[in-house]
């Protein structure tokens, strides 16, 4: 990061964000890529560079863009969000279809965008099919609707069924992915789609207050972790799935276990609220976090050791068995 080639990011003249958007690009196989500041600016710039206020985003009803970006698709950019409720998030055809307005139907809002999660978050780090993707690209064609991918994790999914970003990304208009988490980069994320796509999220990036002129600093560390750190997520599933068999074996205990496992582990215990485990956790040393009003998601990345994961293993049986 210290030895990184650093130029104006706000006139395009940082050769080491240029270089990262054109790695990444590549790697997804789309015309134009764009490095933005976050996953929630990514999610949120790509829907409203395909939408107008007053437009409508059928997406998942436990999906990341409904749950935890802060309202922001009403508060910033006037759009609603049309949730539905999926297996191990994933919407079925007929529920989409169902939800689509009639484009006649001048007093109902207008349904411009379909978007998924993969992996889903809340799902305990599932992912979506690709021929499920596939069948729900048909249906965004058939109705001239746009077809949005929050790929935070997609990184995860790829090394989970060994397909490459390419094979997911081609099936969408628009791709966002995060270069944190797993992969370990401080911050930033991708935004991917056609050349005059990327030129609008360009200006809204300006707009929302995401022009950071000299982050090449921080492009190198994504580019860094992209180049070093992709293929050793499979450490954080291995991880995973030594938690979830732990878990399995407690009493009470109900875990969120989709195949294939990647790097979230979602799970609830009966007679203990969320809040009692995670401040039962943090008092031996481990954090986890909330999920829902029942559920508490551990989720393993880049710093956590197998020799943690033991540790963790031991905690939560200490906590769960009282």
């Amino acid at each position: 990061m210290a030895d990184a080639e650093v130029g104006d990011d706000v006139y395009g003249e940082d050769p080491t964000v240029n270089f990262l958007q054109e790695y990444c690009a590549d790697l997804l196989k789309k015309e134009a890529a764009l490095f933005v500041s976050s996953g929630v600016m990514g999610n949120q710039l790509c829907l409203r560079a395909h939408t107008s206020p007053g437009d409508e985003v059928i997406c998942e009803r436990d999906a990341h863009i409904l749950n935890y970006e802060s309202g922001s698709a009403a508060g910033i950019s006037g759009i609603q969000l049309f949730p539905i409720s999926g297996i191990n998030g994933v919407m079925s055809e007929e529920d989409i279809v169902q939800a689509i307005r009639p484009v006649e139907a001048y007093y109902m809002p207008r349904t411009r965008v379909i978007a998924i999660e993969n992996t889903h978050n809340r799902a305990g780090g599932a992912v979506v099919p690709l021929e499920k993707i596939i069948a729900i690209r048909k249906i965004a064609h058939e109705n001239g609707l746009y077809y949005h991918l929050d790929g935070a994790r997609l990184w995860n999914a790829c090394i989970a069924t060994g397909l490459q970003p390419n094979e997911y990304a081609q099936n969408f208009d628009s791709v966002s992915v995060c270069l944190s988490k797993g992969l370990g980069a401080p911050v930033g994320s991708i935004v991917a789609g056609t050349r005059d796509f990327i030129k609008s999220v360009f200006r809204l990036r300006k707009a929302w207050g995401g022009g950071m002129r000299q982050v090449g600093i921080l492009a190198a560390a994504a580019q860094y972790a992209l180049q070093n750190n992709y293929e050793r997520l499979a450490e954080d599933h291995e991880h995973a799935r030594m938690i979830i068999h732990a878990l399995s074996d407690l009493p009470g205990v109900q875990v969120n276990a989709p195949e294939p496992s990647t790097n979230i582990v979602v799970f609830e215990v009966d007679g203990k609220s969320p809040a009692e485990l995670i401040d039962a956790c943090k008092n031996e040393g481990v954090l986890i976090s909330g999920a829902t009003k029942t559920k508490v998601r551990a989720l393993t990345h880049l710093d956590v050791s197998g020799a943690d994961i033991t540790r963790a293993i031991e905690v939560f049986r200490k906590v769960i068995r009282g």
